[in-house]
């Protein structure tokens, strides 16, 4: 069945997945995951935190797949209910009693240099990307690592084409200036 479901649109899908096909609603988890991702990225900053707001948010899609109005755009559908649940999950955090315990990051005696490298690395990159606004995030994020098209990225979070390619220009010019113009030459070349 996994052959069959992997030419299927995601109309056919969703109402296979309102059926009860539990098969169904894997393939658009699966298909839609890595976008599902970036934008939880783009909004709540880091990639642990992104995974557990995929999570919830496949959870909360799954349970409310009845209210999915156009299933032919289930994955802008989606990624607006990533959003809230990554908003959430910020305003949650926000607000709790308890200050956060410090994380200490123990590198360890086995760790090669190309690991501490890779980890430093990707902090600075999250620090970069947490100065962009949320929406710059968002359309890097999905330009660059999903390979979306402005047009795509424009349909799904309800801009222009040409506000996506501007929201692109101006958060891969601000993400030059926070890292290093040799640290995104490679990057945005793509």
């Amino acid at each position: 069945m996994a052959e069959e479901i992997v030419d299927i649109g995601d109309a056919s899908l969703v109402a296979r997945a309102r059926r009860g096909e539990s098969a169904a609603y894997e393939a658009l988890v699966r298909r839609h995951y890595r976008a599902a991702y970036s934008v939880a990225v783009g909004v709540v900053g880091n990639g642990m935190d992104a995974e557990d707001v995929c999570q919830d948010a496949f959870v909360k899609a799954l349970e409310k797949l009845e209210d999915c109005r156009q299933p032919e755009k289930f994955v802008a559908w989606l990624l607006q209910i990533v959003r809230n649940r990554a908003r959430n999950f910020l305003d949650y955090r926000r607000v709790r009693t308890a200050q956060p315990i410090d994380t200490l990051s123990v590198a360890s005696t086995l760790s090669s240099d190309r690991d501490a490298e890779r980890s430093e690395l990707r902090g600075a990159l999250e620090e970069a990307l947490s100065e962009l606004s949320e929406v710059q995030r968002e359309v890097v994020l999905l330009h660059d690592l999903e390979g979306w098209k402005h047009r795509e990225i424009g349909e799904n979070l309800g801009i222009s084409d040409g506000a996506a390619r501007q929201h692109l220009f101006a958060a891969r010019r601000r993400l030059r200036e926070l890292l290093g113009g040799d640290a995104v030459k490679e990057y945005s070349n793509g």
